[in-house]
């Protein structure tokens, strides 16, 4: 059975926002690090090379595979930013509506810049993602 490829690593969050050298990207991962950090109540933990986590969740599939990820959290991409809410989009039309321009994926939402939206509205997508999540599987501290 295969591991995750993208792991917790003890590399700093902060370092490592702070380094990139695009400056809105730079600016908004910086938003976006102290935005997580309050409604999630977690601290920040690099995930792989580029993922900003919050929290942790410990899944077991059907089929036996097991693994520890995420529970939410973002990607300062070159194209935009990535903001990864575990249990998907699929239930939040009503918030995403109200959030601004953006595009999903299964569990990711593409923003370019945050001043296409609105962070009151994402914190309350964070929240409620980390609220659903931990009905599937318990959300602990990273």
């Amino acid at each position: 059975m295969s591991q995750n490829k993208t792991v917790a690593t003890s590399a700093s969050p902060r370092e490592f926002i702070e380094s990139i050298e695009h400056p809105t990207r730079r600016s908004d991962g910086l938003v976006l690090l102290d935005l997580f950090a309050e409604v999630s109540g977690f601290e920040p933990a690099m995930w792989g090379d580029s993922i900003v986590g919050f929290g942790r969740y410990h899944y077991r599939y059907k089929t036996g595979r097991e693994g520890d990820f995420l529970a939410t959290g973002f990607s300062p991409r070159k194209a935009n930013q990535s903001i990864y809410i575990m249990p998907g989009y699929q239930d939040y039309s009503e918030i995403m509506g109200r959030l601004g321009k953006h595009k999903l994926g299964k569990s990711c939402l593409y923003v370019n810049k945050l001043a296409d939206i609105d962070l009151d509205v994402l914190r309350e997508l964070v929240a409620a993602g980390l609220r659903d999540l931990d009905k599937i599987w318990k959300v602990e501290a990273g």
